[in-house]
């Protein structure tokens, strides 16, 4: 019940699926396909499919760090969205994307779960968006040796987290990949 004016539709998000950023994430190979098969329900669907890559001085576009995982196979004719910030809607034309096509539901997928996911699903959510986090299709690479928990405990709280999030005319949820319906 998003809190979009005539804008019923669902989009699914892929953020930041990059080489360098998913290379030794936890659980990389699991939630890469997690994602892989709501890519392809999504698709059989005919839901929006809009794929989001980082770019800085690491992640230069048409490099090899820079470029989607070759697990998933993004359409040139599925809309990309290339990000300087954590939120994937700063600065970039994401929401006139989301827009055109009448989206005001998102299914969110990607990494880095406490970084670029946890900016964007707040990020939407402020801006009138239902937002469902995929539980199973996000991830990050370790940093506890700068003081961070385990990725295990990220992912883990941000789950619980967002499944308790709430706003008027908005809704937020956590679903696992096997259970979102894009019916």
């Amino acid at each position: 019940m998003t809190t979009l004016q005539d804008r019923p539709g669902t989009a699914l998000l892929v953020v930041d699926v990059q080489n360098d950023v998913v290379g030794g994430a936890w659980h990389r190979d699991e939630v890469v396909a997690n994602i892989n098969s709501l890519v392809d329900r999504a698709r059989a669907a005919g839901i929006p499919v809009v794929w989001v890559q980082h770019v800085d001085e690491e992640l230069e576009p048409g490099t090899d760090p820079w470029r989607i995982v070759p697990d998933l196979s993004p359409s040139d004719a599925e809309p990309h969205v290339l990000k300087h910030y954590g939120d994937a809607f700063e600065g970039t034309d994401l929401e006139d994307i989301l827009a055109a096509r009448g989206v005001g539901s998102l299914v969110v997928t990607g990494a880095e779960t406490d970084a670029c996911i946890r900016s964007t699903i707040h990020g939407a959510f402020t801006r009138g968006y239902d937002v469902t986090l995929v539980g199973d299709a996000h991830t990050a690479g370790d940093k506890s040796p700068w003081g961070a928990p385990p990725v295990d405990q990220v992912v883990a709280h941000t789950n619980l987290y967002w499944s308790f999030q709430g706003a008027p005319g908005r809704t937020a949820q956590v679903v696992e990949a096997a259970d979102v319906s894009f019916a």
